[in-house]
């Protein structure tokens, strides 16, 4: 598996676009059958366009991503915003399976997230050649009872894609690493690698085994795809620099 620390072109999809599908070619290349990038990651984290930039599972935008998906047989989870049916769209996720596209809204806003969106109604675990896979967006993290519904669905990863900032991300991260040990499930955080919306993120994607205890992280900043590889004498992990 694997999690991808990206830098998103304010609004720009078509940019956005070719780096998801760079960084999925470069995961699968080294062996990942699922890869996750960060909150918003298909227009960069811009509430106050999120109207005007809303995706659909069938959108023709994502063609090059959707083809991808099914060539190399991978999973891509892109952010997005998404309809919801209402006047706010919904701060979501594309799930783009090698044979179709699904889609999560974040159940839990953040902050001023409710001014520009409605929130979700339910969780998302998906399969993955057979692994399920709990969907994440960041503010749903802070939440103990979302992880938790996620391993009682049987997941076994919990991937979650984040706009984590320096000053919180220590006290963001210690909480992922225990949900990794208390549900015994693989989490991975897929962070933005710049300055998005106005935030400065911390970067520093990682992935922590069933124990609680880091795979692979990046050091900073640095745009990289965190890779996590189960082999006979537990996981391996390595840090691909785009």
């Amino acid at each position: 598996m694997a999690a991808a620390q990206t830098r998103s072109v304010k609004g720009d999809v078509a940019a956005n676009v070719r780096t998801h599908v760079e960084c999925a070619r470069v995961a699968a290349g080294h062996g990942a059958d699922l890869v996750v990038f960060p909150e918003l990651s298909l227009t960069g984290y811009e509430p106050e366009l999120a109207l005007g930039l809303t995706l659909g599972a069938d959108d023709e935008r994502l063609h090059d991503l959707r083809d991808l998906a099914r060539r190399y047989g991978i999973t891509v989870i892109a952010g997005a915003p998404i309809a919801s049916g209402g006047d706010k769209p919904h701060l979501g996720a594309l799930i783009l399976t090698p044979d179709t596209t699904l889609v999560y809204a974040k159940q839990h806003l953040h902050g001023g997230e409710g001014q520009f969106f409605s929130p979700g109604g339910r969780s998302c675990v998906v399969d993955v050649k057979g692994v399920r896979v709990g969907v994440a967006i960041c503010a749903d993290t802070m939440q103990a009872s979302h992880p938790r519904e996620a391993a009682a669905n049987g997941a076994e990863i919990y991937a979650a894609g984040v706009v984590f900032t320096e000053r919180g991300y220590a006290a963001d991260a210690a909480l992922l690493s225990g949900y990794a040990a208390t549900h015994r499930i693989v989490v991975a955080l897929a962070n933005h690698s710049a300055e998005t919306g106005g935030w400065t993120p911390a970067g520093r994607s990682a992935i922590w085994d069933e124990g609680g205890e880091l795979i692979a992280s990046t050091a900073g900043t640095e745009e990289a795809v965190v890779i996590a590889e189960r082999a006979p004498t537990g996981w391996k992990g390595k840090i691909v620099r785009l």
